[in-house]
């Protein structure tokens, strides 16, 4: 296997892949709030226009773009089992980002008490975080064609990926014929999906960087293998994820989902790629210890998001034809469900008052009834 065999230049591409990792993480977050205050600034006006049509809008696409193009170009410098992880940074400034820009005023004591654990969980995701980016794999392997064939044909990834496609199958089966669409099946589909997207990313990544860099890569037939079967993993993940997203709690989805992902994600780069080969046993322990850390951080972030309210229906009047109409309010601003977070922000609109009818329009609730052609209104 062809590793940098230079302490500094393997550090330094561990550096550069690791800053890469965390700077498109903090640039999603910030583009994905960014479509979000597109979305409820377009809601809150009589413009109909649809959202794709506003400037914010394209302007938050634009960073994603660029987040997450620093994000796949980051798995040709760092390790997986070092870019994995960081997907807590996304959810860290997610959180930070809805405290500063979507919470409503409270008393510090209060604050305090509602959120204190919240903040505990930055502690733990920040400390967590220097931990395994301290003391992860610091050997880096050049992802050349014959080395990747390498890795595919040896009999540790073959048991792996023999037992994955099973695993998989069986979770796959329960989930279709017996309709178990439990959450834990649910993600644990999409994060052995996610293994295989993570697998195929650095290896795609890996061989475009040496093709730009000089060595072509492009022409080996294990390259087009390796596309096709990223592009195939990422969508039936994200239609996995937005079965989760549809059924269950978006926070909890957060949590369990960054686990499993990062979980099944290490283990492939360690089965797959060798990258603990190296490692001595402190070195695993406090790598393992900085993962438990961010793991109990981000369980602890999106703990206390409160559930979405169930719509209850009301009723009132059209005052120009007399007819009684029903209302749905429970409609979204945006593509987010649950009343919880998305587009970027760990927090729901829950905190937000309710707008008040003017002093015109405002009446005691009424009930209409037919009768004779006429409505009679009758206060409760």
């Amino acid at each position: 296997m062809d590793y940098s065999g230079a302490p500094g230049g393997s550090y330094m591409n561990n550096l550069i892949g690791t800053l890469l990792a965390i700077f498109g993480n903090v640039l999603v977050s910030i583009s994905l709030t960014i479509q979000k205050y597109s979305h409820v600034m377009l809601a809150g006006t009589k413009d109909q226009r649809s959202f794709y049509w506003t400037k914010t809008w394209w302007f938050g696409f634009i960073f994603t773009f660029i987040g997450e193009g620093a994000n796949f170009v980051s798995y040709a410098f760092a390790p997986l089992t070092l870019v994995a992880p960081l997907n807590a940074v996304s959810i860290l400034t997610s959180s930070i980002l809805g405290f500063l820009f979507l919470r409503e005023k409270s008393k510090p004591k209060e604050f305090a008490k509602n959120y204190g654990l919240t903040f505990l969980g930055y502690l733990l995701t920040v400390g967590g975080t220097y931990l395994f980016v301290s003391f992860g794999p610091n050997s880096h392997e050049k992802l050349k064609a014959e080395n990747i064939v390498k890795h595919i044909v040896g009999w540790p990834v073959l048991l792996y990926l023999l037992l994955e496609i099973i695993t998989f199958c069986l979770l796959l089966y329960f989930y279709k014929q017996h309709n178990a669409d439990y959450l834990v099946i649910i993600l644990l589909l999409v994060a052995l999906l996610g293994s295989v997207t993570v697998i195929t990313v650095k290896a795609v990544s890996g061989m475009l960087v040496l093709t730009v860099e000089g060595t072509m890569q492009l022409n080996y037939p294990i390259f087009s293998v390796m596309f096709v079967c990223m592009v195939a993993s990422v969508v039936f993940q994200s239609r996995f994820l937005s079965q989760a997203c549809k059924l269950h709690d978006s926070s909890l989805i957060a949590s369990m989902n960054y686990i499993l992902s990062t979980f099944f994600a290490v283990v492939a780069g360690a089965i797959f790629y060798l990258e603990f080969n190296h490692e001595d046993v402190l070195h695993i322990c406090m790598y393992v210890l900085g993962s438990l850390l961010c793991f109990l951080g981000v369980f602890l972030i999106t703990k206390n998001r409160k559930r979405a309210k169930i719509f209850e229906p009301y009723v009132t009047m059209d005052m120009a034809n007399g007819v009684p109409t029903i209302h749905d309010k429970g409609l979204a601003v945006q593509p987010d469900f649950n009343g919880s977070f998305s587009y970027g922000t760990l927090v729901n609109n829950n905190g937000v008052a309710p707008a008040t009818l003017p002093a015109n329009l405002e009446q005691s609730p009424v009930s209409c009834r037919a009768n004779d052609g006429q409505f009679d209104l009758k206060e409760d």
